[in-house]
């Protein structure tokens, strides 16, 4: 059984984090729930995850918009019809449109099926993913996180969840990332629910002008 969170538990869960640490309380009394961020199990939520690395999400978003536009319907099939000029007038670079052909292929090839990720465990879902080129850590914590709801996840590579447990928790910029491994261990079985807390922070601080 996959340990998992969906809405009927979701504030639950917060709930239970917040009771274990003051943090945790300080950002839902401050800030309310965070939203429970979501996705479809879905070729093109994949595609999605692939633009969001090492960029901004509104231009991850507006790259896949896009790509909908010119194709419609973000399938394997379809984006294989592509050439490198249509997909860099999608706003690909030359990278990314080499590692969404690659997850096309390997869809289509049956060498990945989303669906039988939903059963599957998080390790082995990883080793299936990251063998894609293109495919690192990040791009899976957040599949596992968005997409499947797997409750435990701490995306030690997403630089918005790490600057912000450093400043929730007024950790030294110094820290290690074994360290910060560590301390976001207290929030097992639920990392994801308390990283999706620190992301609310986040995005909910004001900004400094």
């Amino acid at each position: 059984m996959q340990n998992t969170f969906n809405q009927a538990t979701f504030h639950t869960i917060c709930d239970e984090l917040a009771a274990r640490d003051p943090d945790m309380k300080a950002i839902i009394d401050t800030y309310g729930y965070p939203p429970m961020w979501s996705r479809y199990n879905t070729f093109e939520t994949l595609v999605h995850i692939i633009l969001e690395q090492q960029v901004s999400l509104a231009s991850a978003l507006s790259a896949l918009n896009k790509l909908r536009e010119r194709i419609q319907e973000i399938t394997p099939a379809r984006v294989l019809l592509l050439t490198d000029e249509e997909f860099k007038a999608c706003y690909f670079s030359r990278q990314k449109t080499a590692y969404t052909r690659y997850l096309a292929e390997a869809i289509l090839s049956g060498q990945i099926n989303l669906h039988e990720f939903e059963a599957m465990p998080n390790n082995e879902i990883r080793s299936r993913l990251t063998a894609l080129k293109g495919i690192g850590n990040w791009t899976v914590d957040v599949y596992l996180m968005f997409v499947l709801q797997r409750a435990d996840i701490f995306p030690i590579g997403d630089l918005a969840a790490v600057n912000a447990l450093k400043k929730v928790k007024s950790l030294p910029s110094g820290i290690t990332r074994e360290e910060i491994i560590e301390v976001a261990a207290q929030w097992q079985p639920y990392r994801t629910v308390a990283t999706m807390m620190l992301w609310h922070w986040y995005l909910s601080k004001p900004k400094k002008s």
